[in-house]
């Protein structure tokens, strides 16, 4: 039985941006994202009716859900106390200290509340977006939801460069292991981040104490997870996502299967229980070697990685690496996980052109999806099932999965 009614308003709701829903009743929430999704269909004149399944419920995972925090440093006014957090709704150059939020574990609150405690302490000051001066730019924690490992990284400008005194690392990391935490520290670093850009980026990484991962289980397969990895937020809920979408495709035996947009590999290794052959493609470089690690470690055998653009790679006009799709046999069944962004009209035309029975597209994004679908239809394809999955509960985000099929004919 949900529990339809959040048991505290967020203490940082009123200016934190992330839970758009806070204090709301959270049938609520899930009724808005069901119309959301209808919504941009509709725009695109697409009816969805007859195929639309409706929108799953987080049930059980309502709160403390997220197995990911990126942290900026910063000052809510210029010039004000060091904070640690959020930016601020509506004021992205300001940031919120988030110590009590209520999607993450506890353990997240008490590293931030513990790291932002120490920085003041020794009179840090956070990297200015202006002048690029400054220490302190970020902290990310990560944690193993099935394993209760935790990978802590504090990211910063180089000591030199910095203009402060210089980090303590000893005194950061005896810290962190000093404290009462319910889940285990597994890995502290350090990441050195001198660009001047306002991304999270890694010139140096220094390990100071343990691994450079944790260790995560999916429908029963492992997977090691670096700091920059991208790995799903929700490990509750992508399972079940993951596992009904995968349970879409007619009969996996036998065929091949391209995972587009592939990440560090979760649903590919799942479709290569079944399939004959699954070949990933991703453009970001970590995720593609974490994808090949873990295939190492769960002892899969069918699954090949690709590090490139998709459509490039697709399009064979990559010259960057030494294996090319040409390489392997066209697909049967195509499984799309893209970006925000969605996809561009040239790579639904790309995709579109192998002419297979089925695709599988998974999207975090409903606007760009109905965008993308509307597109597939012109190339000959009809959406024959639509489902939306709430992963994100109190947040605006909507997980949707699509089934399209081929029209003969068209």
């Amino acid at each position: 039985m949900i529990n339809t009614a959040m048991n505290n308003k967020c203490p940082h709701s009123e200016f934190c941006g992330g839970c758009s829903y806070s204090g709301e009743d959270y049938l609520v929430s899930l009724k808005n994202k069901e119309g959301e999704v209808r919504g941009y269909f509709r725009v695109k004149d697409l009816d969805i009716a007859p195929i639309f399944q409706g929108i799953v419920g987080a049930e059980d995972y309502l709160f403390g859900y997220r197995n990911k925090m990126e942290y900026t440093f910063g000052d809510l006014v210029k010039g004000g106390d060091l904070q640690l957090g959020m930016h601020k709704k509506g004021n992205f150059m300001s940031i919120i200290t988030v110590d009590n939020c209520l999607l993450v574990p506890q353990d997240f609150n008490k590293i931030l509340r513990f790291t932002l405690d120490f920085c003041i302490s020794r009179g840090y000051t956070h990297y200015n977006k202006k002048s690029h001066t400054g220490l302190l730019r970020n902290l990310i924690v990560r944690r193993g939801v099935r394993t209760g490992e935790l990978l802590v990284d504090i990211v910063t400008a180089s000591d030199e460069a910095s203009g402060d005194l210089g980090f303590d690392e000893e005194a950061w990391k005896g810290g962190l292991l000093a404290l009462k935490l319910d889940e285990e520290i597994v890995g502290i670093m350090r990441t050195i981040n001198d660009g001047i850009a306002d991304t999270v980026a890694c010139d140096e990484q220094r390990i100071l104490f343990g691994r450079d991962y944790y260790c995560e289980e999916i429908c029963g397969l492992r997977f090691k997870v670096k700091v920059f990895s991208f790995f799903q937020i929700n490990v509750e809920a992508v399972e079940r996502l993951y596992s009904e979408a995968i349970s879409l495709i007619p009969d996996l035996e036998g065929k091949i299967v391209y995972d587009l947009f592939c990440g560090t590999g979760t649903i590919s290794q799942i479709a290569a229980k079944k399939a004959e052959k699954v070949i990933g493609v991703e453009i970001v470089e970590d995720s593609v070697e974490a994808a090949r690690a873990n295939t190492e470690l769960n002892g899969i055998n069918n699954c090949e990685f690709i590090q490139g653009d998709v459509y490039k790679v697709l399009t064979r006009t990559t010259e960057s690496h030494s294996q090319d799709i040409k390489s392997f046999p066209e697909p049967d069944v195509i499984i799309l996980d893209p970006p925000r962004m969605g996809l561009q009209t040239k790579t639904v035309n790309k995709v579109a052109s192998y002419g297979i029975p089925e695709i599988l597209y998974i999207s975090c994004n409903p606007k760009t999806l109905a965008a993308d679908i509307d597109d597939f239809r012109r190339e000959g394809y009809e959406p024959k099932y639509l489902k939306a999955y709430d992963n994100f509960p109190w947040t605006k985000h909507v997980e949707t999965v699509v089934l399209m099929s081929r029209v003969e004919g068209k």
